[in-house]
């Protein structure tokens, strides 16, 4: 169980600092940190790529005076490889960005073919031991990578502790192979975008021309599956019905699953923050869960034999 550095454990929630310096405001970013704090949540996730830096920084400037009540998640390797010169270079600066000495998570942010896993974790090793981490993740790996880096590791003496898959109620393969394999190798799920880039907030429904699936192409790629926006609309009817902000669903579904992940939420203001704060005390029914569960067409089995499909 991954624990903050005075021992406590980690929130329901964990709060995902991308928006930092981007869409956000300092002042914005600040309150939206204090409000989480307020609600509890002590787990905060960066990354070296977030924002040109900015994202480490100020979520380095807001933690300080509480620092071992806070757990810090970031990430290395996503740009330019993961040869350990690399991510050396990276993580030195995303220390000084956030002025800590030691990191309490740090991610390997997507696999990375050219380099070897042994060479890539026995770094992740060395800086267990120099103390400049404290736990070691995967994120954006397949179940099968996964699967081959916790192999490796056990071998270095080394435990893959967490993994960082998207996962929201339009992108579900996470459920095929990535969470039963971490729950199967004890590696606990953060699972990132549970609001599908702000397309299960309702927003889009009101064709507004405002969020990343509207001024980002990656994003607008990402979800432009007409079936995900179908699910939305029906999300977004359901919230009417139930008088319950759709983000607030979407984000308590994901919490409810039986899978156990971590939902990384996040957003640019208070504005934002309040219906999917919401969720951490929202009671949802077996009934409801099915309900909303059932919105979204389920992936195929890892097999594909559809009769099998539980």
């Amino acid at each position: 169980m991954l624990v903050t550095m005075s021992g406590q454990e980690l929130s329901k929630f964990c709060f995902g600092t991308m928006q930092f310096g981007h869409g956000s405001t300092y002042d914005q970013s600040g309150s939206v940190y204090t409000e989480c704090r307020q609600s509890n949540i002590n787990h905060f996730d960066t990354a070296h790529t977030y924002t040109g830096g900015l994202s480490e920084t100020w979520l380095g400037e807001f933690l300080k005076g509480e620092r071992e009540q806070i757990f810090v998640s970031s990430k290395v390797g996503y740009t330019g490889g993961s040869a350990p010169e690399n991510l050396s270079a990276q993580l030195s600066e995303s220390r000084k960005r956030l002025n800590q000495d030691t990191i309490d998570l740090l991610y390997l942010h997507r696999f990375d073919p050219d380099t070897p896993l042994e060479k890539t974790l026995t770094w992740f090793s060395e800086q267990l031991e120099k103390k400049t981490i404290r736990y070691c993740g995967v994120s954006n790996f397949a179940a099968w990578q996964i699967t081959k880096a916790e192999f490796i590791a056990q071998n270095l003496g080394l435990k893959i502790s967490a993994a960082q898959p998207m996962y929201s109620l339009v992108k579900r393969q996470a459920e095929v192979e990535i969470f039963p394999a971490c729950q199967d190798l004890n590696i606990e799920c953060f699972s990132y975008s549970p609001l599908g880039a702000g397309l299960l907030t309702g927003k889009y429904q009101k064709q507004t021309q405002n969020g990343r699936l509207a001024s980002d192409a990656r994003y607008a790629k990402r979800y432009r599956n007409s079936e995900m926006h179908k699910t939305a609309t029906k999300l977004n009817d359901l919230s009417r019905q139930y008088c319950v902000d759709p983000a607030t669903l979407a984000v308590a579904w994901i919490a409810k699953s039986k899978y156990q992940p971590v939902p990384i939420i996040s957003a640019r203001n208070i504005e934002q923050l309040t219906p999917v704060l919401n969720a951490l005390n929202f009671d949802m029914s077996d009934e409801l869960f099915d309900e909303i569960n059932n919105l979204a067409p389920r992936p195929a089995p890892a097999t594909d034999r559809l009769e099998e499909q539980v």
